[in-house]
This record gives structure tokens, C-alpha cells and sequence, in this order.
């Protein structure tokens, strides 16, 4: 026997570009290693309080720092473009550029727009500037570092059409 199906509520569209832009896997070995080595320093073989001080507040507090460095994700979805905690609607979008390392850093270089919206990572080479189309809003463009680019690009473009 079939059932009627009652409309069903809405639901959030899946995410059709999701990044989280984390730190090499190389960063977090090194940072650890700093921070042994610099409570190693600090302790140099003194007892009590020194002897594990160092180490219980400079290897928590080097994971915490390693992991707010790569805590950014970059999503398009529910027709938004969200950095972190900034979202633009992609009706907003007037063209988006894939960036290599060279661009973003010509982009971002001498003759930057100082009222340009940038979220850049240095270990990340890509970006997309996306261009706006917002008369209420002084803001020219976005600079948003990605691994990948053209897909960002591409996921924009499609949301913004599909608005």
C-alpha cells in the first residue's frame, strides 16, 4: 500500500564547495618541536614548578594556536559565499577571478584597494578575488585564499546563476 507523501519542510541545500583551509601537515611537527624545545630551555634542569611548567602551558598552547591558524572554512552554499563567519550572497557577484600565487600576490601587493575584504592564508598559493555588484556596500571585491581556485570559481558562478 503507498503512503502520501506530505511536502516535506525544507531542507539546507548540501554545501557544493566546502574547504577548510588547514596548515600543512609538515606545520604541526615543527610547531611541536619548537614548543619542546623552548620548554626545554625554560627548564633547564631546575626542579619544582620549573621542571614541568613550561612544558604543560607551551605544548597545549602551541596545539591551540596550530589549530585557530587552520580553523577557516570556505563554503558556497544556501546561495552564499561563507568565509569563516563573513557570508556574501552570491547575487552580490559580479565575476569571480581564479588567482594563482603570482596573482593573489599582485592583487594584494603595493596598489591593493585598502577597502578590499581579504581572508589570505601565506601557506595556501591560490585564491579567487570575487568582484561585487553592491551599491550599498563600499566594498570592491573579496580576496579568499584556496587550494582550489577554479572550483571556487566555478561554484560561485553556478550559485549566482542559479539565484
Amino acid at each position: 500500500m503507498r503512503q502520501s507523501s506530505s511536502p516535506a519542510a525544507p531542507t539546507a541545500t548540501p554545501a557544493s564547495y566546502a574547504e577548510r583551509l588547514g596548515l600543512p601537515w609538515w606545520a604541526w611537527p615543527v610547531g611541536l618541536a619548537v614548543a619542546g624545545l623552548l620548554a626545554a630551555e625554560l627548564w633547564l634542569g631546575a626542579t619544582g614548578v620549573r621542571a614541568w611548567l613550561p612544558f604543560v602551558l607551551l605544548i597545549p598552547g602551541t596545539v591551540a594556536a596550530l589549530w585557530w591558524l587552520g580553523r577557516i572554512r570556505v563554503e558556497v552554499r544556501d546561495g552564499e559565499l561563507r568565509v569563516d563567519d563573513a557570508h556574501l550572497p552570491v547575487r552580490h557577484v559580479a565575476d569571480v577571478v581564479p588567482l594563482d600565487a603570482a596573482g593573489r600576490r599582485e592583487v594584494l601587493g603595493v596598489g591593493a584597494d585598502p577597502l578590499a575584504f581579504v581572508v589570505q592564508r601565506p601557506w595556501v598559493g591560490g585564491a579567487v578575488q570575487v568582484v561585487l555588484d553592491d551599491p550599498a556596500d563600499p566594498t570592491p571585491f573579496w580576496v579568499v585564499s584556496t587550494r582550489r581556485p577554479v572550483e571556487l570559481a566555478a561554484a560561485l558562478l553556478a550559485a549566482r546563476d542559479a539565484a
